[in-house]
């Protein structure tokens, strides 16, 4: 007689007591009592008696031999792991040990960032090996699997887009580019070019984002330090057309994107486009009358060309008075260095005057200035002329944009049209969150291209679990990464019999971490299985330190 135990999908345990017996020499089970109603500890307790059903003295005597220890922590590893079910990051992983090594670094990044090293280190308080069956590992096992999931990043996101979309095709996708800098210099794809984030001097790389409609990411891809950003864009619309299937789609990208050379990349697919267009292009659609002024003081107004492109127009008030607070503090800015330059040359009668007109002029170029701001000198005086015309001309512009689509009217209007390009900022707040926030892609912390590839795929898979729980976690007064603080405090309790790890049972979670859990809609199992696997990292903090 034994205690069968059956877990029907993570949700329902089923306790019954069972018998075995032979039946003309085949070995049969019936089912003497379901006994799924009695508490833990009873349940518990037969199982105990018949494991020590020839000898009950020694029950008398058990006590003795068990004990309960601290076991790892559980709470946030098995959210996260529960998270990737749903979402079906597990299943396109896989159940391979290359696929548990590349769930866990993703569960890794999203509890507690950094490199392969910490990511190890990571496992060693976590639960990880004994929630996803992983034997032992160390960090050139990781680096290792960082090579695998660049091979098989193609399958991966394939079978991401499977699940995200079974039954419709999305007919709508946001594109846009980052780029990240380096601090090393010695990554293969390292190399110096346009840098958003402001570090001169340092080497970067160039990383594309395709998402949803929704603002999901679908695919992610790397390229050297150097590319420009429309040539990033041919791969995006390859991959859309052999990969995800779609036939009346739209790219959505920013005015930088999408220009002529990738307008006619898209239409020879047969996919439309909604992009913006940069200030001179608006300025010569106003010289052929395509569009006009009056039109900037609608809510949203929109023009059609002679060859049937639609534009959309609209003048933002906020940004207007933005650039007009900015316009004010550069020609402060100026005067104030007019008034610098005129103090030095009273100050010190050997001075050249053309010296001092020559860095105010430098200034006024520096600051944009120079269409209507101008200096002269008045004998040893510098004197400040401001062209009103040309700073109206300048300003009329101020908080305009125009959007530029091929989609018809009866397909999307235009207040649709202006929506899907403002769903941008999504992509945008999937860079923010994934280089600085939550998941800190940079320091790479890797050299070679393919694991750098492998790293930033990591990091996307990471923020599809990070952007599904911002979302369950909207009404709770906590931030992602402080609710997986929250939950790294709940530990199994590890049971011990006769010096031997047993099981790993889940304590009872305090309310915050229950409250955590129901928002997620995740549900912590009674026990787990202790494997007793300890992972540990080859290079040892002990033998890097100085002595002091």
């Amino acid at each position: 007689m034994y205690v069968d135990i059956s877990k029907s999908q993570g949700k329902y345990t089923r306790y019954l007591l069972r018998e075995s017996y032979r039946d003309k020499g085949k070995v049969k089970h019936r089912t003497v009592a379901n006994i799924s109603q009695c508490s833990e500890e009873e349940i518990e307790a037969i199982r105990l008696a018949l494991k020590h059903k020839k000898d009950l003295t020694e029950l008398a005597s058990l006590d003795k031999d068990i004990s309960l220890r601290q076991g790892l922590s559980v709470g946030a590893v098995w959210l996260v792991y529960d998270m990737a079910r749903q979402l079906g990051i597990t299943n396109a992983l896989g159940s391979s040990r290359q696929g548990k090594l590349a769930l866990w670094q993703v569960i890794a990044r999203v509890i507690d960032q950094g490199s392969r090293l910490s990511a190890v280190r990571l496992a060693g308080s976590h639960a990880g090996c004994d929630i996803l069956g992983l034997t032992s590992f160390n960090e050139d096992d990781l680096y290792k699997n960082l090579d695998w999931l660049c091979k098989k990043q193609s399958v991966v996101e394939n079978r991401l887009f499977k699940t995200m979309h079974s039954e419709e095709q999305p007919g709508l996708f946001l594109y846009d580019v980052t780029s990240s800098y380096l601090e090393g210099t010695q990554n293969e794809l390292a190399a110096f070019g346009y840098n958003r984030d402001g570090k001169k001097g340092k080497r970067q790389i160039v990383i594309g984002l395709l998402c949803n409609e929704g603002g999901k990411p679908l695919s992610i891809e790397v390229f050297a330090g150097n590319t420009q950003d429309p040539k990033t864009l041919a791969s995006q619309i390859d991959k859309v057309a052999k990969r995800f299937g779609g036939s009346e789609v739209t790219f959505v990208g920013d005015r930088g994107m999408i220009k002529t050379h990738q307008v006619e990349d898209l239409l020879e697919h047969g996919f439309h486009y909604i992009t913006a267009i940069t200030k001179p292009q608006i300025e010569s659609l106003l010289a052929k009358g395509v569009i006009q002024m009056g039109l900037f003081d609608q809510e949203l107004a929109e023009a059609v060309s002679d060859d049937g492109i639609r534009y959309v127009l609209r003048r933002n008030p906020v940004r207007a008075q933005e650039i007009h607070k900015s316009r004010q503090s550069k020609l402060a800015s100026l005067n104030k260095e007019v008034e610098k330059q005129n103090e030095y040359l009273a100050e010190h009668p050997g001075a050249h005057v053309d010296v001092a007109l020559r860095k105010i002029d430098e200034r006024c170029k520096k600051l944009r200035l120079s269409k209507w701001a101008t200096s002269s000198a008045s004998g040893r005086n510098i004197i400040l002329t401001i062209d009103k015309d040309a700073q109206q001309e300048e300003t009329k512009l101020d908080g305009c944009y125009v959007l530029k689509t091929d989609l018809a009217k009866d397909t999307m209007n235009k207040e649709m049209v202006h929506a899907r390009y403002k769903d941008l900022a999504l992509v945008e707040w999937a860079f923010r969150t994934s280089k600085t926030v939550e998941l800190e892609m940079r320091p790479v912390h890797v050299r070679l291209a393919d694991r750098t590839r492998g790293h930033a795929f990591i990091v996307m898979l990471a923020y599809l679990i990070v952007q599904e729980l911002a979302q369950r976690w909207h009404n709770i007064e906590l931030t992602v990464g402080e609710g997986l603080k929250e939950l790294t405090t709940l530990c199994a309790t590890e049971m011990v019999v006769n010096g031997r790890p047993c099981c790993n049972k889940i304590p009872e979670p305090r309310p915050m971490v229950r409250k955590l859990l129901a928002a997620a809609k995740v549900r912590l199992p009674e026990a787990l299985p202790c494997s007793g696997i300890r992972v540990a990292t080859r290079k040892k903090l002990v033998d890097q330190r100085k002595p002091f």
